[in-house]
């Protein structure tokens, strides 16, 4: 028997034994990240860390995106405010705990990457234990582009999982990566049909199952122990960088090149 619940349905948990389904569920946008979808998804990591009849967790999107990253309309309206704006503040606040959900998570996280993946929906998988990648998804951070620095401790979960060639080409060119590239990297782990994806995510995490909690747990927090200084410092680092970039010219010019393109494009 599985149960389904939601988090105000922008966000779908579906729990199957010992094993729960996280879904970002905001299609329409590309399950791009607006300050509901963030608050939503920060909750539901929490409550999955918390919960101690799972023994893994999957994470994917719905429709034909994994996550597009930012909604970088909802970023214009924060990026326009002034500097000393409470939205500025709220925002940054919500998705640093939503950074430290992640870094944290005490039990396995594996992701299905079911389609499009740009900024977090790529630097997140920095945080997964496993990745699976379905044919014909890319992923990019365009970061550099938005006059604008890498988050999610992708600063220093890319080059110690995908190599500083790799890195610097994701993290600094903000080059497309298709999903052989991705496994090819070192960060993804195997590249499946984009209709047996979820089978064979859900097929391998069920191996958890029949590990104990504790010793999950235990184990996950041994291997974290000698890194999780340097992922939280990187996320500090990088959240203070975010703070001094977002408004300044280059990224609202970024942004407005950005806007009349997508203009452009729906004529």
């Amino acid at each position: 028997m599985s149960e389904v619940m939601t988090a105000g349905k922008i966000v779908l948990i579906e729990r199957e034994g010992a094993l729960a389904t996280l879904t970002l569920n905001r299609p329409d946008r590309l399950n791009a990240l607006n300050t509901p979808l963030l608050v939503g998804l920060r909750d539901a990591m929490q409550e999955l860390a918390a919960d101690d009849s799972l023994h893994a967790v999957i994470i994917t999107g719905a429709g034909r995106a994994f996550c597009a990253g930012a909604d970088l309309s909802d970023m214009s309206q924060v990026n326009t405010a002034d500097l000393n704006d409470p939205s500025r503040a709220a925002t940054r606040s919500v998705f640093d705990e939503l950074e430290e959900a992640f870094e944290t998570f005490p039990k396995p996280l594996i992701a299905a990457v079911n389609g499009l993946g740009v900024g977090f929906g790529f630097t997140m998988l920095g945080y997964c234990d496993h990745v699976f990648v379905a044919e014909g998804a890319r992923l990019r951070t365009p970061f550099s582009q938005l006059g604008l620095c890498p988050e999610a401790s992708a600063s220093y979960t890319f080059p110690m999982r995908m190599g500083w060639a790799e890195a610097s080409r994701a993290l600094l060119m903000g080059e497309w990566f298709s999903a052989a590239e991705v496994v090819a990297s070192g960060l993804g782990q195997q590249v499946v049909a984009s209709e047996q994806l979820l089978e064979t995510a859900s097929e391998f995490a069920r191996r958890y199952e029949q590990c104990p909690l504790q010793s999950l747990k235990a184990t996950n927090g041994l291997m974290l122990a000698a890194h999780l200084p340097h992922i939280r410092a990187a996320r500090e680092a990088e959240n203070a960088k975010m703070r001094d970039l977002l408004g300044t010219p280059a990224n609202k010019q970024a942004l407005a090149d950005f806007a009349n393109r997508e203009r452009k494009g729906a004529k």
